[in-house]
């Protein structure tokens, strides 16, 4: 096992400044590549605490705007074009990007496509529902409405 810190959040591992222990294959081939983490050493604490430090400061005052944004995106009916076949299947899939795209587009707020959350792939036209993760304590629902092009 290799312990990290942990420099961007990562979905069911932790956020940033986390000092997390993690499979010696996963961190070198993956984690550390892609710069999501450091490998752990002691002269990292001082980094460690300056990173919570930075995190405590910022969620009090996104808390409020994350939850400003949920009910923007509550009122929002998002369309997304996609090029599909005569029974209604998609070309692809539908990506977070297209969605991040298409609430732009819609007047949504900005989002970060590595916070929304498609249970099931979306490979047919119709009306579905993503959630996205504005804050660790806000979660936000899109109405998304896929059709044709």
């Amino acid at each position: 096992m290799a312990r990290v810190i942990l420099t961007h959040e990562i979905s069911g591992l932790g956020e940033a400044g986390d000092v997390c222990d993690v499979k010696d294959g996963y961190a070198r081939n993956y984690l550390v590549p892609r710069k999501l983490a450091t490998p752990w050493t002691r002269g990292a604490e001082r980094q460690i605490e300056a990173m919570r430090k930075a995190r405590r400061v910022r969620a009090l005052a996104t808390t409020e705007d994350a939850q400003r944004a949920a009910q923007r995106l509550a009122d929002l009916t998002v369309r997304v074009t996609m090029r599909a076949g005569a029974t209604g299947r998609l070309f692809g899939t539908v990506t977070t990007s297209d969605i991040v795209e298409a609430v732009a587009a819609a007047g949504g707020p900005k989002l970060d496509k590595r916070k929304i959350e498609i249970g099931t792939h979306i490979k047919t036209l119709g009306q579905y529902t993503v959630s996205v993760r504005l804050h660790e304590s806000v979660t936000a629902k899109i109405a998304l409405d896929v059709v044709a092009a």
